[in-house]
């Protein structure tokens, strides 16, 4: 579960990004946060991750208090989160096997929990048998689902997409997100970050709209109807 509180967000150089948010993600829970450039979805993304501190209000991420986190413990912290950025972020010479391999190895996993989880992740997204190729050899969008294999490979309980259809076409726009909420199904948090306002109104699940560091609205298949999303 993701609580924020009253959070508020100001920057070294004045900018207050976030004014006092308070919003809840329940696990299992399927949720879009939207707004326009600037309106403090990034920050809020940055606060969860614990890439920045909240300047006021409370953050409880899957159970961690990130107001007074441990720097020994954001890495545990991390490990429930599972992060799918626009622009996929594939070590290019390593192959699709080997990216989701280091991905867990960086956590300590065993070579036989990875000889375990990655086949099973790659056809979990489609991609059983592109495991010996290289992200170039791979179309955008099979790059991205390489992405969300990374992001599920050491079994989050929560997973962020970051603007995850930023670089695809709308065909490859909606099949990732039929996979993001065929992965949901299976009971991970999800929390989908985008300005694309045609794929929010095609999936009946909640919308957060955020404006100028404040949340405007907060609904089920809510149509958010801004030009300036």
């Amino acid at each position: 579960m993701i609580r924020l509180t009253d959070i508020q967000k100001s920057y070294d150089n004045g900018t207050k990004a976030l004014k006092g948010i308070s919003m809840q993600i329940n696990d299992g829970e399927f949720a879009f946060l939207v707004g326009p450039s600037g309106s403090g979805k990034s920050t809020i993304i940055k606060l969860i991750t614990a890439e920045i501190a909240p300047s006021g209000g409370r953050l409880m991420v899957n159970g961690y208090n990130l107001n007074n986190i441990r720097p020994n413990q954001v890495p545990y912290m991390r490990r429930t989160l599972g992060v799918i950025f626009q622009d996929f972020r594939l070590i290019e010479k390593k192959t699709v096997y080997e990216n989701l391999t280091f991905a867990m190895r960086v956590v300590g996993a065993s070579p036989k929990e990875i000889r375990k989880r990655v086949p099973y992740v790659l056809e979990l997204v489609g991609l059983g048998q592109k495991g010996d190729r290289r992200p170039d050899e791979l179309s955008g969008g099979e790059q991205q689902r390489v992405a969300v294999a990374r992001a599920l490979v050491n079994n989050p309980s929560t997973i962020i997409a970051d603007e995850p259809t930023g670089n695809l076409d709308p065909q490859r726009s909606l099949e990732l997100m039929m996979l993001l909420e065929k992965i949901n199904e299976l009971g991970t948090t999800m929390l989908v970050v985008t300005h694309e306002k045609e794929l929010v109104n095609r999936f009946p699940k909640r919308v957060v709209a955020i404006e100028n560091g404040r949340i405007i609205s907060d609904g089920m298949g809510g149509y958010y109807d801004n030009e300036t999303i």
